[in-house]
């Protein structure tokens, strides 16, 4: 429908050649990419039905002047964008910023598709991060801890004490572990490992582990042996430890370590055992005490850090072993440290216990641990003893008590026949 058709009727003041202009180049096809001009594209001519209107169409021959091509706005500014992301990727490398930096790559290439380009997006290369250094472990505090008064009497009776008990740390411990072995690279992998399985798990319990690791490994706990067994097959050894499963990894993981960077043996220092997987300074120094007899410092476990603070060894009392370990090796001799470990880790197993402790049987309860209890035993005893002297079973439960008149009485049940018959008896 001609447009001069539907205006014939109307006054040619209110549809003028201005209105017609903008509906007419309203209709005109859009050009993204080509700058839009009004009169070189357009012929003018008079309408038919009105005088005072005038009609404006294409030019039908293209012989109409049309201004060169040119890049929209919106490509200059996906220029921008891409080279402010070139330059945001060679600064930054943190994860936050990276994922920015691919998000805004994939909005850019989104919009070279709708505005028609086909140049690809800058390949950029990932940088590689450099592995971390591990920190030094400290050997000594800035300022050194004070010696507890009465120390040494207190370790010689610690010392007496446990000349007469057997603990497990004494049959069981990471030192009874190079003891299967004959090669003594292997003895010293096989103590590390042992010391790695120890970690929150009884002496009992890590023996019966490190056994059953040595028969799945062929006869011999080593370095090239745990590389070549399978995961499953080091887990379903020492399942029974506690976290098992991480500690699979651990072990995989220092041993490849070891083959690759210390010709398959233990290293000599604290640093360097420190940055092998699940390895920290408790066992790094017993190692160094066990496998090369190297006196660097103190072992500092559970037992060690309880038993200490509970003799008021520390001016403050310390929250982790860490500190436990700076405070004594500021003042305790070093002729004393590669035994006093495993001293009080025995001490910790049979006497002074996490939960109740046995101070009716400590030496130290006479003034020297601050901590001691007074046990008070009750006053009523009981004995409970079987007694066999026909052929039914009998069951005799006698009451003692401690008092002038002391009475007892003895019930005895016969079990097939349920008799009950009870005898009292006087002094």
């Amino acid at each position: 429908m001609d447009v001069a058709g539907l205006l014939c009727d109307q006054p040619a003041t209110i549809f003028g050649k201005t209105n017609l202009l903008r509906r007419t180049a309203n209709r005109a096809p859009s050009m993204p990419a080509m700058k839009r001009s009004a009169s070189p594209s357009l012929i003018a001519r008079p309408s038919p039905y009105h005088t005072s209107v005038t009609l404006f169409e294409p030019a039908a021959d293209g012989s109409s002047s049309e201004s060169p091509l040119r890049r929209s706005k919106r490509l200059k500014v996906l220029e921008k964008s891409e080279t402010r992301e070139v330059e945001f990727t060679a600064v930054t490398s943190s994860p936050k910023k990276q994922s920015t930096r691919v998000k805004a790559e994939t909005t850019s290439s989104k919009a070279n598709i709708e505005v028609g380009t086909c140049r690809p997006s800058p390949v950029k290369a990932k940088r590689v991060a450099s592995p971390r250094k591990p920190k030094p472990v400290p050997q000594s505090l800035e300022v050194p801890h004070p010696a507890p008064a009465r120390w040494r009497e207190t370790y010689d009776a610690i010392v007496d004490m446990r000349s007469r008990i057997v603990a497990p740390v004494d049959t069981m411990g990471c030192g009874r572990a190079q003891l299967g072995e004959t090669v003594p690279r292997n003895q010293r992998f096989a103590t590390l490992v042992s010391l790695m399985l120890s970690s929150q798990t009884k002496d009992e319990v890590t023996s019966a582990a490190v056994s059953k690791l040595r028969e799945a490994l062929g006869g011999s706990v080593n370095v090239d042996a745990v590389i070549a067994a399978d995961d499953s097959t080091v887990s379903e050894a020492i399942c029974k430890v506690g976290f098992w499963r991480r500690k699979t990894q651990y072990i995989k993981q220092a041993a490849q370590r070891l083959h690759d960077d210390f010709e398959s043996d233990v290293p000599k220092t604290v640093d360097e055992l420190c940055s092998l997987p699940g390895v920290g300074p408790k066992m790094a120094f017993l190692a160094l005490h066990v496998a090369w007899k190297v006196n660097a410092g103190i072992g500092v476990d559970v037992h060690v850090h309880r038993i200490t603070n509970r003799l008021g060894w520390h001016k403050s009392p310390t929250k982790t072993p860490e500190e436990t370990r700076l405070n004594l090796q500021s003042w305790l001799p070093a002729e004393l440290r590669p035994t006093f470990t495993g001293l009080l880790v025995g001490f910790g197993q049979m006497i002074c216990l996490p939960i109740g402790p046995r101070c009716d049987s400590c030496e130290l309860s006479n003034g020297l641990c601050p901590s001691a209890r007074v046990v008070t035993k009750s006053k009523s005893k009981k004995t409970v003893a079987t007694a066999s002297g026909s052929a039914r079973p009998h069951i005799e439960i006698k009451l003692e008590e401690d008092q002038k008149t002391a009475a007892s009485a003895t019930i005895l049940r016969d079990l097939p026949d349920d008799l009950i018959q009870m005898k009292t008896e006087s002094d």
